[in-house]
């Protein structure tokens, strides 16, 4: 066998569980997709492109009146991004989304949600004016609950609870580190005893016995998982300050956007255009920096994306708006690489690809997550009070993404909607989308099961104070019940 088949082999008893994660968007819906774009470049739908349309439609057997949603989308996006009004010379006008104006109220009880509601309002903007007084006062948030044992010049030897918090606010404190390694050796938790110990090792701060165990017991090549991740593995690898409902409800409106995205790129010539001769399948591939993501993609229980090869690409790997969305391999990942770099590669990009993330990568920075949430958030409550500046720009992005979406997407978002407000009504994107990356560096950690990889990927991508984070949060997921967990759920944890 070779070494590549070697390198990137589940062995003979991994199971693949059902894959999930993947955004799935319909060919057919993206060809015609394309072909609406370029019927309203010149703003004006003409009868016979009228005739076009239907035609094709009934070509690819796709119903009309889904199409005539997804023109509505695309038209919607169009007009709000160049200020015009598209002409359908058909005549034929589409079904009106149900994000409107409310009608003023009369009735007693209305108008008493009414004032309560603008009381609410009211305080809200109070207590933002307090938090923000506040933050001013207080350049940094003091957490000293963690340190009282330390703050007293001890470290509890027996109490891994009181050790693992004080690792979760330093976790290269190497004094709390050899403590937590002891407790779990008398315990007799050889797993958790490893992880300790190849956190020690990495910082340079083992001892001659841990450097020994973590030797002792140094895998040769990757891990060999027995079984592949599902949701509940899912929930231990995320980041505990990713809200989950923040990422169900881009989810739901996931595909609509990507849409929405093409569209826009499109017009502005920005779209990129993949060269086919450059796909290449990861399965039967024969580079490795392509076969990993085969095999990252079987362990974390998803679907790998469509893969180019690109040698111009002076990066490592690039997330590209298609449909499905794919992803284009640059110089830093095809040529390099050590074996445990290209796995927290692979896993660290197929994370961001799952479908509750993806809007992160869709649009631009944290403003246009803002946006799309609460336009999100409108369609499931079309009566949402919104300031009248953020509803001139919230209202145009649902306008866009309603059309396009089934039924049953709708209803999942009126779920999400009482959701939101039974669990307080508020969030923090600009958090979200950085958790989001962490818990896409754990899944690079997890599989490559390598500190030092991850330093020298994280060091080839981001700044150094970004890495310096993102480094200080997978050292304490090392040290952390969550990981062990995950460990074992795989199969890779030790007996």
């Amino acid at each position: 066998m070779s070494e590549i088949e070697t390198t990137f082999d589940h062995g003979a008893g991994f199971e693949a569980g059902e894959t999930s994660g993947n955004l799935r968007l319909g060919k057919l819906e993206a060809l015609y997709e394309e072909l609406f774009a370029d019927v309203i470049e010149d703003g004006v739908i003409t009868v016979d492109e009228r005739a076009q349309l239907d035609k094709m439609a009934d070509k690819f057997g796709l119903d009309r009146m889904r199409l005539r949603k997804l023109e509505d989308a695309l038209q919607a996006a169009y007009e709000a991004k160049h200020k015009v009004q598209i002409k359908d010379l058909a005549d034929e006008a589409p079904p009106a989304a149900s994000l409107q104006p409310l009608e003023p109220a009369t009735d007693h009880r209305s108008l008493a949600l009414q004032r309560r509601i603008a009381y609410l309002e009211e305080r809200v903007k109070d207590l933002e004016r307090e938090l923000e007084t506040a933050r001013a006062q207080v350049a940094v948030d003091v957490d000293l609950s963690d340190l009282g044992a330390v703050a007293q010049g001890r470290v509890p030897d027996d109490d891994p609870i009181e050790l693992q918090r004080i690792l979760r606010h330093d976790p290269r404190d190497a004094q709390a580190l050899h403590a937590l390694y002891r407790a779990w050796e008398k315990r007799g938790e050889s797993d958790r005893r490893l992880c300790v110990a190849q956190v020690l090792v990495h910082l340079g701060a083992a001892e001659a016995s841990e450097k020994a165990f973590a030797e002792a017991h140094k895998t040769e090549g990757l891990i060999r998982p027995s079984l592949s991740m599902g949701p509940d593995a899912w929930k231990l690898l995320a980041h505990p300050e990713q809200e989950p409902l923040v990422g169900e409800v881009f989810a739901t409106v996931a595909s609509a956007v990507l849409l929405g995205r093409m569209s826009a790129l499109r017009r502005d010539g920005q779209l990129k255009r993949l060269d086919p001769q450059k796909k290449v399948d990861p399965v039967q591939s024969t580079v490795q920096a392509v076969r990993c993501f085969s095999w990252a993609a079987a362990i974390l229980g998803m679907q790998s994306p469509p893969i180019f090869v690109d040698p111009d690409y002076v990066g490592t790997a690039e997330f590209v708006p298609a449909a499905p969305p794919a992803l284009r391999l640059g110089q830093k990942l095809l040529s390099g690489r050590k074996a445990s770099e290209l796995a927290f590669l692979a896993g660290e990009h197929l994370a961001v690809h799952r479908i509750e993330h993806v809007v992160r990568l869709l649009v631009p920075g944290v403003p246009e997550l803002e946006e799309i949430f609460l336009a999100a958030l409108s369609i499931g409550n079309p009566g949402l009070p919104l300031a009248p500046k953020v509803k001139e720009l919230v209202v145009p992005v649902a306008k866009a993404i309603e059309p396009i979406l089934e039924p049953q997407a709708i209803d999942r978002l009126r779920g999400h909607f009482l959701r939101f407000v039974e669990e307080g009504g508020r969030t923090n994107l600009h958090r979200w989308a950085g958790a989001v990356q962490k818990t896409s560096r754990r899944a690079g950690f997890l599989l490559s099961g390598d500190l030092g990889a991850a330093s020298a990927v994280c060091t080839l991508e981001d700044d150094p104070g970004k890495v310096r984070e993102d480094l200080d949060d997978l050292l304490a997921f090392a040290t952390s019940d969550r990981y062990t967990r995950l460990r074992k759920q795989i199969g890779i944890a030790l007996p």
